[in-house]
């Protein structure tokens, strides 16, 4: 009978991932035993830290790749957006199940609906920038936290609207309180965003094959191509970066940006073809090179940044 550890971050969310995933095992593998291992991360002890002052999305991620290394876990478990774009060594990306909605939503009020001036909480650079392109009016504060505590905010009268990850809400049942889902045309997503990643040590076979009954061809070639313009670009929160990926039979369809911080410069574009690796290197170089995107202000500041923007 086989028992496989996952490791994960301890916050709801994570959490119920955790349980989504270990469901799938159990459903895959009668007779499999699943047990979670908590890991706390530099990003979990330090809420109050804005998240780019503490190393990008990358800190909610290598304490958990790091207790799958030395053997306390034989799984991680992420939220694919927190993956840092290079897969350490000694570690492989073993699975990415069905991806949930890539997209953002709003909290509290719906874009058409906030008054002039309006305040937004998130603590996403990428976020604060595409709707400042959209609404030069709107005033942004950080937000950091569970998912519980960014929706509360939402209601408490300090902010007009927070935004927060479609599938996050999903996941927790609380499509309920989605003022409005925004359009990728408006906002962009996070690269990964929306899907999980499952990673184990690259030694273990036995790991790898119960994985692989998770793993959804379409989700993973979307997402690697997200991950591979990523590590092309270089980016990191001092200048916004996003993509998503869609498949279209055996073709992927890779929509990219990159923006200034105050969102007042905007350089988008799109690329298609079957190899994930090679379309995202395309995407970024395209982006960057033939659309003018690394003239964007704050780019040079971030190209030696390989983490996640937020």
């Amino acid at each position: 009978m086989a028992h496989l550890r996952l490791a994960t971050r301890g916050s709801p969310l994570a959490l119920k991932q955790a349980e989504l995933v270990a469901y799938g095992l159990v459903s895959a593998h009668p007779g499999i035993t699943v047990e979670a291992v908590v890991v706390r991360t530099t990003g979990d002890r330090r809420p109050e830290v804005p998240l780019d002052r503490i190393g990008g999305q990358g800190v909610f991620a290598k304490e958990v790749q790091a207790a799958v290394a030395d053997g306390r876990a034989d799984v991680a478990v992420h939220s694919a957006k927190d993956l840092p774009s290079q897969t350490p060594p000694g570690l492989v990306l073993a699975a990415v199940p069905t991806r949930a909605d890539p997209r953002d939503a709003l909290v509290g009020s719906s874009l058409a609906d906030l008054p002039p001036g309006a305040v937004v909480a998130t603590g996403s650079a990428r976020r604060r920038a595409q709707l400042a392109n959209a609404r030069p009016d709107l005033t942004f504060v950080e937000l950091r936290g569970n998912m519980g505590t960014r929706i509360d905010r939402a209601g408490d009268g300090s902010v007009h609207a927070v935004v927060v990850a479609v599938a996050a809400l999903e996941r927790l049942g609380w499509m309920d309180r989605v003022t409005e889902v925004l359009a990728p045309s408006v906002m962009l997503p996070q690269v990964g965003q929306g899907a999980l990643a499952l990673e184990c040590r690259a030694d273990d076979e036995s790991a790898a094959a119960l994985l692989a009954a998770l793993d959804d061809p379409d989700s993973h070639r979307s997402v690697a191509a997200e991950r591979a313009f990523l590590a092309a670009a270089g980016g990191s929160c001092a200048a916004p970066v996003a993509a998503m990926a869609e498949a279209d039979g055996d073709r992927l369809r890779l929509s990219v940006l990159v923006a200034s911080g105050d969102g007042r410069v905007l350089v988008r574009t799109e690329r298609a073809g079957t190899d994930p690796e090679a379309l995202g290197r395309e995407a970024a170089d395209h982006l960057l090179v033939g659309c003018g995107g690394r003239s964007v202000e704050g780019w040079e500041a971030a190209r030696p940044a390989a983490s996640s923007p937020s």
